[in-house]
């Protein structure tokens, strides 16, 4: 992958990229795929954090750190979870489980495309994705006052049935501060 993406980019002489999946059965194995990504020059390693596990997401995190990797969370299986409204367990439970195991981007729905949620509740997930400090605001979906003092936040990452026409709707819905993704598994 890594030597097709580095032909594309001089072939074209635009910035092509790659997140590798370190995902494993086991942290030694996940750690091996961080490792190989960085000595290809692949700066962003994607873990999928439900299927994977919070502690194996949190040692892949600090080695992404350490390692000057940006991690890259997918929320495979994330419906399972939390599409029941009656038994399953809130995404925005799942965002904030997230920033606390450690992550730099996280998908989380877009609004419009084929990921749709409610508006101002996955606005309120957002919010508390990547702001210091969010206010209760229980028509978001914030049911009391969050502050995550010195915790880094983790940038929105809008994908799955987007396409060039969304945009105004996109940057109107997430501001300049999120991560937009366009083709792939459309």
């Amino acid at each position: 992958v890594a030597e097709a993406l580095y032909k594309a980019q001089a072939e074209t002489g635009e910035i092509k990229g790659h997140y590798l999946n370190a995902t494993a059965g086991h942290c030694d194995e996940m750690i091996k795929r961080a490792q190989c990504a960085k000595e290809l020059g692949m700066p962003i390693v994607m873990h999928d954090y439900l299927t994977g596990g919070f502690t194996a997401n949190t040692s892949l995190a600090h080695y992404c750190r350490d390692h000057s990797l940006l991690l890259h969370i997918h929320r495979a299986m994330h419906a399972v979870l939390d599409r029941q409204k009656i038994h399953g367990m809130h995404f925005r439970v799942l965002a904030k489980a997230l920033r606390l195991s450690g992550g730099d981007h996280l998908h989380s729905g877009t609004v419009v495309g084929k990921l749709e949620g409610e508006r101002e509740v996955t606005l309120g997930f957002v919010d508390l994705m990547r702001d210091n400090y969010s206010e209760k605001d229980r028509q978001r979906g914030i049911y009391f006052t969050q502050d995550w003092v010195s915790l880094p936040g983790v940038i929105p990452v809008a994908s799955g049935g987007i396409h060039v026409w969304h945009m105004p709707a996109l940057v109107e819905i997430f501001g300049d501060d999120a991560c937009l993704q366009f083709g792939g598994g459309t």
